[in-house]
C-alpha cells in the first residue's frame, strides 16, 4: 500500500495511491493523517475522490515530521570515498523539520557553500511511538513505510564546522517522496539509485547497510522517544557529488519511485 500528502485548492490532503491502468493514481483521501493509524496502512480510514495521476498531482512532503534522525557513513564505499574510517556504531545527525521538501520543489543552493552535494537515501516512517526497545524486540510493528530522500550536503561546511547541523540543515536540504509505501523489505535488499542530469551517480542496496535497519531503530530508541511520522534517512552509497543551479536530481527507491528535484541558486 502507498499514500502521498498532495495539494487541491490551496488545501494539503493525504491520498491512497493505487496502480490503475499501468500508472499510478490518487484514487482516495485518506480521512485521517497516517500517523495516526497506530502504524498499519491497513487501517488507514478513507472517502472517494475523483482520480487524479500521481504524475499531474502537485506532490508535498509526505511526512510531517517531529524530528529527522538521520545516519551516517552507513555504506563502507561512502565512507572510504569521503576518507573517513567506517564507524564502529551508527553515526547520528539531525535535519530540522524545516528542511523538507516535497517533490519537485527546488533546493535552493546556499550562496556561502562553494560545494553542495547529493545524497540519495532510503527513508523510514514510523508509525508507532517507540522508546527503548530491547535488544530482541521486532522494530518492524514500529515502521509505517518507506520512502526516498536526499540529504542535501553542504559538504566544505559540513567539513568546516566539525558537527552537521548547519551543513545539513539548511531550507530544502531534505526532499522527501514521492510516497510512502510499505511494500519494501531492507533485510531482502532495496535498490537506491541516484541520477544527475540523467546520469547515474549513486547505486546502492539496503543489503550492504553495515547497520541493518533493525540495528539502527534499536540504537536510536535507547536515546530518543521516536514518533509516528518521525523521519530515519539511512544512509547512502557512494557516489556523492556537487550539484550546481540548473541541475535535475533524482532518487530512485524501487518500490517507492522517483524523487525528482531542480537546483537553484538562493
Amino acid at each position: 500500500m502507498k499514500y502521498c500528502r498532495f495539494q487541491i485548492a490551496g488545501q494539503a490532503h493525504y491520498g491512497l495511491v493505487e496502480p490503475v491502468a499501468g500508472r499510478d493514481e490518487i484514487t482516495r483521501l485518506l480521512l485521517h493523517a497516517p500517523e495516526e493509524a497506530g502504524g498499519d496502512m491497513e487501517d488507514f480510514r478513507t472517502r472517494r475522490m475523483e482520480r487524479i495521476a500521481l504524475e499531474e498531482a502537485t506532490l508535498l512532503a509526505p511526512v510531517h515530521s517531529s524530528k529527522i534522525v538521520c545516519v551516517g557513513r552507513n555504506y563502507r564505499e561512502h565512507a572510504a570515498e569521503l576518507g573517513n574510517e567506517v564507524p564502529v556504531e551508527p553515526l547520528l545527525f539531525f535535519k530540522p523539520p524545516s528542511a523538507l521538501l516535497g517533490p519537485g520543489g527546488s533546493i535552493r543552493r546556499p550562496q556561502i557553500s562553494q560545494r553542495v552535494d547529493h545524497e540519495g537515501e532510503l527513508g523510514v516512517v514510523i508509525g508507532k511511538r517507540c522508546y527503548k526497545l530491547s535488544p530482541d524486540e521486532d522494530v518492524r510493528p514500529f515502521v509505517l513505510g518507506y520512502t526516498a530522500v536526499n540529504d542535501v550536503s553542504a559538504r566544505d561546511l559540513q567539513n568546516k564546522d566539525g558537527q552537521w547541523t548547519r551543513a545539513k540543515g539548511f531550507d530544502t536540504f531534505c526532499p522527501v517522496g514521492p510516497v510512502v509505501s510499505d511494500d519494501v523489505d531492507p533485510w531482502s535488499g532495496v535498490q537506491v539509485e541516484t541520477r544527475l542530469n540523467g546520469t547515474v551517480r549513486q547505486q546502492g542496496n539496503t543489503r550492504n547497510f553495515i547497520f541493518p535497519l533493525d540495528v539502527l531503530i534499536r540504537y536510536i530508541s535507547q536515546a530518543m522517544t521516536l514518533e509516528p511520522g518521525d523521519l530515519i534517512p539511512t544512509g547512502t552509497p557512494k557516489g556523492v557529488g556537487p550539484m550546481v543551479a540548473g541541475d535535475v536530481v533524482e532518487v530512485t527507491v524501487d518500490g517507492v519511485g522517483t524523487l525528482r528535484n531542480p537546483v537553484i541558486e538562493d
